[in-house]
This record gives C-alpha cells, sequence and structure tokens, in this order.
C-alpha cells in the first residue's frame, strides 16, 4: 500500500492499526528496500487524487455491511445506498477484467465473498436455507415431502424444491457441492417415495 502511494494514516485505517505500527514495517521495508520512498513519493503524487474517492467509497461500502451485515442494494430506497451499490457493481467489473486499484481490493478483501453477483449470492442462501428446512423436516420423522397439488404448506414447499434438485441432478445442472451436501445429509434423497421398502432384519 505504500509502495502504492498511500499514506501511513490511511495504511493504519485500511489495516486497522495503529499508525506507528504501520510506521514501524515501513520502515523496516524502506531499510530492506532504499528504492521504496522514491516509488511512493511518484505514486502519491501520479495517482492520490483518483484514489481518494474511491477509497471513500470503499470505507462506506464495508462500514455498511459491517454494520446491516448485508451489501448495498440497487434497489434501495436510500439514494446514497443506491450509489454504493452501483459503485460496488464496478469495482467487481474492474476485478473480473483485472484492472481494480490494488488498493481497493485489499480493502475490500475484509469483506466475505464481495466479488460475488447479489443475486448469486442470494440464490445461494435461498438454497442452503431450503436444504437445511428438508434436513430437519426428515430428522423430525416426516416421509419425503411430495409435490401434487393436493399436498400444501411447507410440504409442497419442499416437495416442489426437492423435485428441482432431482431434475437438475439427473440432467447433470446440479452443482457437485449441493448433489453431495445432499447425498451426505439427505440419503435417498433422488429415489425418495420411489425406493424399494426396507424389509425388517
Amino acid at each position: 500500500m505504500y509502495r502504492k502511494g498511500l499514506s501511513r494514516k490511511k495504511i493504519a485505517e485500511l489495516t486497522r492499526n495503529d499508525v506507528a505500527t504501520v510506521s514501524h514495517y515501513i520502515s523496516v521495508a524502506k531499510t530492506a528496500d532504499p528504492a521504496l520512498h522514491a516509488e511512493h513519493a511518484a505514486a502519491a503524487k501520479g495517482s492520490a487524487a483518483r484514489a481518494v474517492p474511491g477509497l471513500k467509497r470503499m470505507h462506506q461500502v464495508v462500514a455498511m455491511v459491517e454494520a446491516t451485515g448485508r451489501y448495498p442494494s440497487r434497489n434501495a430506497e436510500d439514494r446514497a445506498e443506491r450509489e454504493l451499490a452501483q459503485w460496488l457493481r464496478r469495482r467487481r467489473r474492474d476485478a473480473e477484467a483485472g484492472i481494480l486499484n490494488p488498493v481497493i481490493r485489499e480493502g475490500l478483501a475484509a469483506l466475505p465473498d464481495w466479488q460475488r453477483k447479489p443475486r448469486e449470492a442470494a440464490g445461494q442462501q435461498k438454497w442452503q436455507d431450503r436444504f437445511r428446512e428438508l434436513v430437519a423436516y426428515r430428522a423430525a420423522g416426516h416421509p419425503w415431502p411430495r409435490a401434487t397439488p393436493t399436498v400444501t404448506g411447507k410440504e409442497h414447499e419442499l416437495g416442489v424444491w426437492l423435485r428441482g434438485q432431482r431434475y437438475k441432478y439427473k440432467h447433470g445442472q446440479l452443482q457437485p457441492a449441493r448433489a453431495q451436501a445432499l447425498d451426505t445429509a439427505l440419503p435417498g434423497w433422488i429415489t425418495g417415495r420411489k425406493a424399494a421398502p426396507t424389509l425388517p432384519q
């Protein structure tokens, strides 16, 4: 970060350390690499003006995620949150293209899965929720849920979801990690009620 032109104060903010600690490490690094200070000065002149707005947005995104446990939404009523969502979307694109400012990348790295698109993350969360519900449903002693029109409520919801997982599995569309999770927690999930009954020993 110092080589990229950031001040000790900014580095301390990004790494959540005090300035004295940052200064100590920079001094050690400068001793090992005499050219470091010159590179810092050149980078500070050339990129500091561009980096500051990005750093401010980055801090706002990190603060929001840490405070709320969620990422900014493009559909939020609050205009400031929508702007943060757009900024983060552009940073995801920059990261995919390999052109994201290293300082911004390092700062956002403190957030889990920040590069994952919101819809993808929401889909993964929904899958995990349904998976846990089905595990609990079966653990309570219920038979495999059905998706027939005569069934309603939780059984129908889980039946429809399970039917979808079976369809994806049979057509090679189910993610291997999801198939493995189902195999481990719910043996026999592929055949369900169609499986032959186990005869008593």
